[in-house]
């Protein structure tokens, strides 16, 4: 497993350089870093290794920005995000950029294999503090949508397209992908997976 480190802490690089093939007998090795966010999209289009461990906390332009942009770039790397503040927001924000996985920097390096591989088999691994903060509805639950809005909403849920959409709401199909993209910055999610799936875990579909 050949991974691309972007991470600005040079210690914790070497760390990783060090210990990963010690504690994975030479199963996980790191070819390549940068410290810069701005250069990790280029230094993993180099490299071309399996995984991208990319540190949310870096200068601008940021550890989010660059998974965006590793995305973007190698489609096929897979990237896991790894920070050491226990806020939940900066993950969140990384899986929507395309993150396959979060880890904590607290991990020991022999903690690490399991989750690498398991992102490598197509899994997506998140700790379980992460994901009970993702479930949770506190904040899509103060978010007010008026009649129309729930009627999208409920059309989104339900699975249907957008010319069924119009069709149901007598709106043409500009105006539903107008009325959606302004519904999914209200509910601060970026598709309509999200939505749906925000919306039932908050009760925003009930009468």
């Amino acid at each position: 497993m050949r991974l691309v480190v972007v991470d600005d802490h040079p210690l914790f690089v070497r760390g990783l350089e060090l210990l990963l093939p010690i504690t994975t007998d030479g199963r996980a090795e790191v070819v390549a870093s940068t410290g810069d966010a701005a250069a990790a999209a280029a230094l993993v289009s180099q490299w071309h290794p399996d995984l991208a461990l990319v540190d949310l906390h870096m200068p601008p332009p940021g550890g989010i920005r660059a998974v965006g942009a590793i995305r973007r770039t190698t489609p096929r790397v897979r990237v896991v995000a790894m920070s050491g503040s226990a806020d939940p927001a900066p993950a969140l924000e990384a899986l929507r950029a395309g993150a396959e996985g979060f880890l904590p920097k607290t991990s020991e390096p022999e903690e690490l294999l399991p989750p690498l591989l398991a992102v490598l088999k197509g899994w997506a691994v998140l700790p379980a503090e992460l994901l009970h903060a993702m479930l949770r509805p506190t904040r899509a639950a103060a978010v007010d949508l008026d009649g129309e809005e729930r009627r999208l909403l409920r059309a989104i849920a339900a699975g249907r397209n957008t010319i069924e959409i119009a069709d149901e709401l007598h709106v043409s199909e500009r105006t539903v992908k107008r009325m959606t993209a302004a519904l999914l910055r209200k509910l601060r999610v970026s598709n309509r997976t999200e939505a749906a799936a925000l919306a039932g875990h908050a009760g925003l579909l009930d009468e």
